[in-house]
Formats: C-alpha cells, sequence, structure tokens
C-alpha cells in the first residue's frame, strides 16, 4: 500500500505543527498572498492527510493572507483538442451536447491533486467562475482574486494570475515544479510574440441555462516552463527549503512572469532573424 511505503519512508509523524515550522524555515510569512502548486505523496504521511496541509496552510498564513490553487476542469473543454486520449470525430456533438455545466460549487478539479480538490470545498473558499479554468481563494484578496474572471484569454488581464500579480503575491511550490506553475500563463499572454489566439469551448450556466459557450483562448507553451524557470533562478534568487520530505520553492511572481513575457519574446526574435 502507497501508505505503508510513506510511513517507512518517515522519520517521524507528519502534523500540522512539524509542516508549519517547515513554512516559517522556508519563509512563508503570516498576511503572505500565496498560490500553492501541490503534491500531497512528495510530502510524505501526513497525520490527516490532504485536510491536514490545508489546515496549516491557513493556520499559518491566516485570514490577513491569501491562499490560492488552481482547480482547473481540462475535461470540461472542446473534444477536438482532447488528446491524451483523443476521442473518435463522431463523439464530439454529443460531448458538446451532453457535459454538464460548469458549477463551481460541485465541479470537480481534474489533474491538480489531492490537496486543491480538498481546498475548494472548504469554509470560506471562493471558485472563480471560468469554466475550464477556474481559480480557488480563501483569505483577506479571495473575492478581489475570483471575482469578474473573464471567459476570454482565460490566464489574461481579466484573470485571478493577474490579480496575484498586482498583490505581488508568491508561487509556492510543494513538490512540483515550474511546469505546473500557472502563473507564467500570464508573462505568456503578455509576450508580444505572435502567438495564434483559437476558439476553445465549455459547457457552462448562462441566465439560469446550460449552454456550449465558445470563447478565445491564447495558444500556450507550457512545455519550455521549466525550461524558462531554470534560466529565471539564474538572475532572480529563489528560497528553497521542505515541507516534511517535500522539496520547495517560494517564488515572487512579478518577476517570474516578466522574466517569462521577455524569454518567449527573445526566442520569438531569434526566430524571425
Amino acid at each position: 500500500m502507497e501508505d505503508h511505503t510513506s510511513i517507512q519512508k518517515a522519520q517521524s509523524a507528519i502534523t500540522a505543527e512539524t509542516l508549519m515550522k517547515d513554512l516559517q524555515s522556508l519563509g512563508v510569512r503570516q498576511g503572505d498572498v500565496l498560490i500553492v502548486h501541490s503534491s500531497l505523496r512528495s510530502i510524505g504521511w501526513v497525520a490527516g492527510g490532504e485536510n491536514t496541509v490545508i489546515q496549516a496552510l491557513m493556520e499559518f498564513v491566516s485570514s490577513s493572507g491569501t491562499i490560492v490553487m488552481p482547480a482547473q476542469t481540462s475535461d470540461n473543454t472542446d473534444p477536438k483538442y482532447w488528446k491524451n486520449p483523443p476521442v473518435p470525430e463522431e463523439w464530439w456533438p454529443s460531448i458538446r451536447y451532453f457535459m454538464p455545466a460548469y458549477l463551481p460549487d460541485i465541479t470537480s478539479t481534474l489533474g491538480m491533486g489531492r490537496i486543491a480538490e480538498a481546498f475548494r470545498t472548504f469554509p470560506d473558499v471562493k471558485r472563480s467562475g471560468h469554466p475550464s479554468c477556474s481559480f480557488t481563494a480563501w483569505g483577506k484578496h479571495a473575492s478581489f482574486i475570483t471575482d469578474h474572471h473573464s471567459v476570454d484569454f482565460a490566464f489574461g488581464e481579466q484573470s485571478p494570475l493577474a490579480r496575484l500579480y498586482e498583490l505581488d503575491a508568491a508561487a509556492l511550490f510543494i513538490g512540483t515544479d515550474y511546469s505546473s506553475c500557472t502563473a507564467m500563463h500570464l508573462g505568456e499572454y503578455r509576450a508580444n510574440d505572435g502567438r495564434k489566439a483559437f476558439k476553445q469551448g465549455s459547457a457552462m450556466m448562462e441566465n439560469g441555462e446550460r449552454v456550449w459557450r465558445v470563447y478565445w483562448e491564447l495558444e500556450e507553451t507550457s512545455e519550455r516552463f521549466n525550461e524558462i524557470g531554470q534560466a529565471f533562478e539564474q538572475e532572480i534568487p529563489v528560497a528553497t527549503g521542505s515541507l516534511a520530505q517535500s522539496a520547495c520553492k517560494l517564488i515572487p511572481i512579478r518577476p517570474l512572469v516578466d522574466f517569462t513575457a521577455r524569454y518567449f519574446n527573445s526566442l520569438s526574435k531569434q526566430q524571425s532573424d
């Protein structure tokens, strides 16, 4: 069993107190605004699992700060773009017609991990209204971050990412890397590198009715995010540490977003020369 292996690897019981001490050592402070990307498995065996991790984050940061997590639902998208796995083209109309509408209170996340999925169910956690690229938030700035999330260009200027940039937030990696760093998509959006927009679609509620909404998205190149993150760390100091058995990083969002935009612009210029 996975838990049995985790217990064998653990040197001592991992509790909320353990996690809060590690957060302090990493440089997290009360009142911080954090977007958290996490892998529960990387932490080791935690007494109380994902709920303990969330409670430790909330208690340590406190309601004077804000915790944000991605809550994406990538299965609520146009099936013509699905690749892992693809579905037959003759299924596409039925999927678009029968896909349940995105409902912030009940729609499960997909591929975000156990911590992010549990976080969305906690009291006073708010969720943005984007049908496939939503974010959840708790704390002082939760409404500011999640309200008015534009359906078009989900990671653009009318997104929670832009609000995090305004708040000078930080990204906290718990056993993850830059490949899952959603904030870097804002850098992609701000890059003037000629990337194309395309039409996406999702099921959502409008005026009390379920509709299939078509909207605009921008091409993404997240496969380069680790490469960009490594280059970023050559210029900007990044706090590193651990949360129990998990390797962690605490990264300021503003310089990372700015660096990402410059990086893509530089790539575009090199390709055009």
